[in-house]
């Protein structure tokens, strides 16, 4: 994919090497750095490619931060009553910092970004910042609300998400294609993933949470039980707050789904398994971290490898979403099984009726993108709207040569 050219007014660095010089004289560097980089300029800005690599190399490394303390936070909440100035949310608003200094960086100066992705960014980093005192607010007035399902977390999974998208749009626009470009890309994407499929730890966490309670060995503080006996909440509403049927409809209908488009738009022929498994291992790393220092564990949705597996092959022999979306839902639900018999895996709603109007959802919704990634619209949206120059071809998500 053609890419920007380098920005020949640009200042030469004061001395050779690269990121080892920049290391052994910050100083110096960014004396440099500030001149020669930090000036007005418009969205398209020519930007070359290790410029393009610094950029969306701190991208990855505040969504680390951000991703690491969200999974802190989690089994946090299952051990201590909320404090806004916890370890895990001081961790997150680490990110965040790192976020929005990125999001101002290319607001001002124009590198890395077309006007969409930077949009995208922008509003994305706003809907979070809202969300963050709304949050806290509502803690405030409802007290004990550790759910990852209210309507104030909802709206920080909105933003996180919307501010993910402009970064994976910048980076795929722009990268020339090669390792480099594939690794970030499918970098960026496990922190999509796991964003969208944040909202089930819960579950993955209270189901073990609330068998320890009944076993007479809580891994929760006696002042953690007591605040939610005080609330009118019993350990139940609040290790296990909703039905049995929303942890593998939401796996289903909107983790899978996110895996389907990363593998259409990279193009890559196992992505959706390579982030699964990614996000697994990441998810089995802090397992062992967390419950080395004392915090609650939970149980892993290995399921989500299984229908990884699939939509992989589904994606690969073209096999149309309404024949997929049955077929992963079936290896879906198989895998689940399976795990539900010895034990790792939180309430499912196992009534046909429930499991076939989950299957349906999935495959409609993959009906849905298929339409969409067909569409004209969505061609005129993927292209980039440069402000210097001719646009550069871009290919549309689903058209992406497969390697």
């Amino acid at each position: 994919m053609p890419h920007a050219a380098p920005d020949v007014d640009r200042a030469a660095p004061p001395a050779p090497g690269s990121a080892r010089t920049a290391f052994r004289h910050p100083v110096a560097t960014l004396r440099w750095l500030w001149p020669a980089y930090v000036t007005p300029g418009r969205p398209g800005r020519p930007t070359t490619q290790q410029e393009l690599r610094w950029i969306y190399t701190a991208w990855l490394g505040a969504f680390l931060l951000k991703m690491v303390g969200s999974s802190w936070d989690v089994s946090w909440h299952f051990r201590w009553l909320r404090d806004d100035l916890a370890p895990p949310h001081l961790l997150n608003s680490a990110g965040t910092v790192v976020v929005v200094a990125l999001v101002l960086f290319s607001s001002y100066t124009g590198y890395g970004v077309d006007r969409r992705a930077l949009r995208l960014m922008q509003v994305g980093t706003g809907l979070f910042l809202v969300a963050v005192p709304v949050d806290i607010v509502n803690h405030r007035v409802n007290g004990l609300d550790i759910t990852s399902w209210s309507p104030s977390h909802s709206l920080l999974y909105l933003g996180t998400a919307v501010m993910l998208a402009g970064a994976l749009r910048g980076w795929w626009l722009y990268a020339a294609p090669d390792r480099v470009r594939d690794a970030v890309a499918l970098g960026l994407w496990l922190f999509f993933a796991e964003n969208v499929l944040f909202p089930n730890q819960h579950q993955e966490y209270g189901v073990l949470s609330l068998r320890a309670y009944e076993a007479g060995r809580t891994t929760a503080e006696p002042q953690l039980l007591d605040f939610a006996v005080a609330q009118a909440q019993s350990p139940t509403s609040f290790m296990l707050p909703v039905p049995a049927w929303v942890h593998p409809a939401w796996l289903l209908c909107a983790g899978l789904l996110t895996l389907v488009v990363a593998r259409r738009v990279t193009g890559l022929r196992w992505a959706a398994t390579t982030i699964a498994a990614g996000y697994l291992a990441y998810r089995a790393v802090v397992w062992l971290g967390l419950v080395a220092i004392g915090f609650p564990p939970s149980v892993l949705p290995l399921a989500l490898l299984a229908g990884a597996v699939a939509v992989d092959l589904a994606v690969t022999r073209r096999v149309p979403g309404g024949l997929a979306g049955p077929l992963v839902a079936v290896v879906t639900y198989g895998a689940g099984a399976a795990l539900d018999v010895v034990g790792l895996l939180p309430p499912w709603d196992w009534r046909p009726e429930v499991v076939l109007a989950t299957a349906l959802a999935a495959t409609l919704l993959w009906t849905l993108l298929d339409a969409v990634a067909r569409s004209r619209s969505l061609a005129a949206w993927c292209a980039p709207l440069e402000e210097h120059g001719e646009p550069p071809v871009v290919p549309v998500p689903g058209g992406a040569p497969t390697r």
